[in-house]
């Protein structure tokens, strides 16, 4: 059965673009169809950080909004045959909540295993959409209480006005130095203020802004790190019992 996760953030500079690319292509190397959106329309970017911007022709709009079929519009990764872009517009279209249905139907006909939703930073108009057709979402944020409070906000209206039941929290760009000397919130602080069960953490990794920028993936170039988080959330979205990552 397709899984449809939106994974969103409560504010900007989370690293939830660099997150939706490295666990999109961790689930493809597990063998699994993945469909990766990029819906932040105006500030697109998941094409450069997967290296596909010379490969995106269509937006998740044009199928919406019937001008594309699914199969013509999306794009498949150089390196990996199982991962799917499909990128944003250039401005918000008006988009109908069926023709958003339509988008994920097509998908499961395609044999998708998951549809990832890289929604835009904090509540702007555009995720109402992508969140009528999430199954679950995942909310990303940094540990400083500024993320942590905008990962709280946007966890409840996910919840309280798209009826997103499941929502999970992934820390990202950890510094286990700075908690250690108390220079920023600890892992148990943050749950407790989002009130967010925990999904996984992923260390801050200068690698991963070299691979942004070059369009190569942090899991092609090593296995600790970011990318060894990466895998490990994949498993634990595939439903294995994998212990979160020791920082």
């Amino acid at each position: 059965m397709l899984k449809v996760i939106l994974i969103a953030s409560g504010k900007g500079g989370t690293g939830k673009t660099s997150f939706a690319a490295g666990v999109g292509m961790a689930l493809a190397q597990l063998g699994r169809r993945v469909l990766l959106i990029d819906g932040d329309c105006g500030l697109r970017n998941l094409d450069i950080v997967l290296g596909m911007s010379d490969r995106v022709v269509y937006s998740f709009a044009d199928v919406a909004g019937g001008a594309v079929p699914l199969a013509d519009a999306m794009a498949r990764h150089p390196d990996c045959e199982s991962l799917y872009l499909l990128t944003a517009p250039v401005a918000l279209p008006a988009l109908s909540e069926r023709g958003m249905e339509q988008l994920v139907a097509q998908a499961e006909e395609a044999g998708f295993d998951y549809l990832l939703l890289d929604g835009p930073a904090g509540l702007p108009a555009e995720l109402s959409f992508l969140a009528h057709i999430a199954t679950q979402a995942v909310v990303v944020t940094a540990t400083d209480r500024a993320c942590i409070r905008g990962a709280e906000r946007c966890a409840r209206k996910l919840e309280e006005e798209y009826c997103i039941s499941r929502i999970r929290m992934v820390l990202n760009r950890v510094r286990p130095r700075m908690i250690t000397r108390g220079r920023s919130g600890n892992i148990d602080d943050a749950m407790d203020e989002a009130g967010l069960p925990l999904l996984g953490i992923v260390p801050e990794d200068e690698d991963l802004i070299s691979c942004g920028n070059s369009g190569k993936s942090i899991l092609a170039v090593k296995q600790t790190g970011a990318s060894r988080a990466f895998c490990s959330i994949a498993r634990r979205l595939e439903g294995e019992r994998v212990p979160l990552v020791r920082l």
